[in-house]
């Protein structure tokens, strides 16, 4: 099996990274960073943010597999006392194959149109302070926006930003996408929904900002500065992404363990 490695850069991550080499050497795996079977990512949830960054042209071909440093996380899956029990699974059985919906984002500007994935959401804020833009749905007029700023999420990243924001914790079974509003202001020239928005597949929103606005737009970690943006676009990937299960770690689970608390069931 081929696989790559990513870790958060501190030194139990690095240590754990090279204990894993030792482990997988000694199993027959062989590190293809150009063209591998399986991506790990050791440290946290941002951590496997960046792998799938990284290897989003192949999201595909790949599956993904996180181990926490700290607590279990959204895509972590296993602890860092598991990296024995991990690889003895790795070579005895076929992994459960999880896939979950992304978010593409088309930004046009005059001199053209580019292509995001988003695994978590898509953030658009304004540098100086006050966004103000139109938010089609399907084409039509919907609201004119006024406030702080806009995050479009996926399922898995509706636990984030968007559920801070007071948005709804969607199941990553559901392909959809949801909008979330920060700190709107409603007056009567500026009237907004004043709730999350949740898209189906093959539904999609269209943000036009005013393109003389310098604009803060995030995809997942990654943050840019842009300006002179016609319009975004944003809908459900047609791709997924891939994560290898080599035990059942149920989603709601997760949101408990992240939220409630183990003990509180």
């Amino acid at each position: 099996m081929n696989y790559a490695l990513l870790d958060r850069g501190d030194r139990l991550s690095r240590e754990l990274s090279k204990k894993f080499q030792t482990l997988a050497s000694a199993r027959g795996f062989t590190v293809n960073e150009k063209s591998p079977d399986i991506v790990l990512s050791i440290g946290g949830d941002g951590t496997l943010l960046q792998a799938f960054h990284r290897f989003k042209e192949q999201i595909e071909e790949v599956a993904f597999i996180g181990i926490h440093t700290g607590h279990l996380g959204f895509y972590a899956d296993w602890k860092k006392d598991e990296l024995s029990e991990l690889l003895d699974l790795m070579v005895t059985s076929q992994p459960g194959r999880v896939q979950y919906p992304l978010l593409h984002i088309d930004i046009t500007t005059r001199t053209g149109t580019s292509e995001y994935l988003a695994l978590n959401e898509f953030t658009l804020k304004s540098v100086d302070g006050t966004l103000v833009a139109a938010l089609h749905i399907n084409d039509e007029p919907f609201e004119m926006f006024r406030g702080d700023g806009i995050v479009i999420s996926t399922p898995s990243g509706s636990t984030g930003y968007n559920k801070s924001l007071g948005g709804a914790v969607i199941h990553p079974f559901l392909e959809a996408l949801q909008i979330a509003e920060i700190a709107s202001i409603n007056n009567r020239v500026y009237r907004t929904l004043g709730s999350s928005v949740i898209l189906p597949k093959h539904h999609h929103c269209d943000i036009i900002p005013d393109p003389e606005e310098e604009l803060f737009i995030g995809i997942d970690h990654l943050v840019m500065q842009m300006s002179d943006v016609q319009s975004i676009t944003c809908r459900v990937s047609e791709k997924k992404v891939t994560f290898a299960r080599y035990r059942p770690f149920p989603f709601w689970n997760r949101v408990r363990e992240a939220f409630i608390g183990s003990g509180n069931h």
